[in-house]
């Protein structure tokens, strides 16, 4: 709900890719001639919506599960939407523990690139013909 309340729609995104960049999850650019230098990501937009789903990230560092609690709450969501929140949890799980492990990146630097990757998954929810039904 804080992402519908901050945001004002979603509909004014036309693609992920806008949405991460007006949240300032896209990394910085310095280029000159045939040299391109990428930095860290940009921080622009709503600080709020970013800590939020940078705290979300990090909480996919648990192997996913459906509990019984989530359970209830997913009952009478439509199938698409359901297979769009299981594959983003598996993925983000996977993701996480390749760049940790696999990378040695920090936490942080995962956590960031995790909720780059969130925002689309909630992208694509909140775009799905009907959406989600919000109780």
């Amino acid at each position: 709900m804080t992402l519908l309340a901050e945001l004002h729609g979603f509909e004014r995104f036309s693609h992920p890719r806008r949405l991460m960049a007006y949240l300032g999850l896209t990394p910085s650019e310095h280029s000159s001639g045939p040299r391109t230098k990428r930095g860290s990501v940009t921080k622009t937009g709503n600080n709020h919506v970013r800590r939020l789903l940078i705290e979300a990230a990090k909480s996919c560092r648990h192997r996913p599960r459906v509990s019984a609690v989530l359970r209830k709450r997913r009952a009478g969501q439509p199938a698409a939407v359901l297979a769009i929140a299981d594959r983003a949890q598996h993925r983000l799980y996977q993701r996480y523990h390749h760049l940790t492990k696999g990378y040695h990146k920090p936490e942080n630097v995962a956590a960031m690139a995790l909720a780059r990757e969130m925002i689309g998954f909630i992208w694509a929810v909140l775009n799905h013909q009907g959406g989600p039904q919000v109780a």
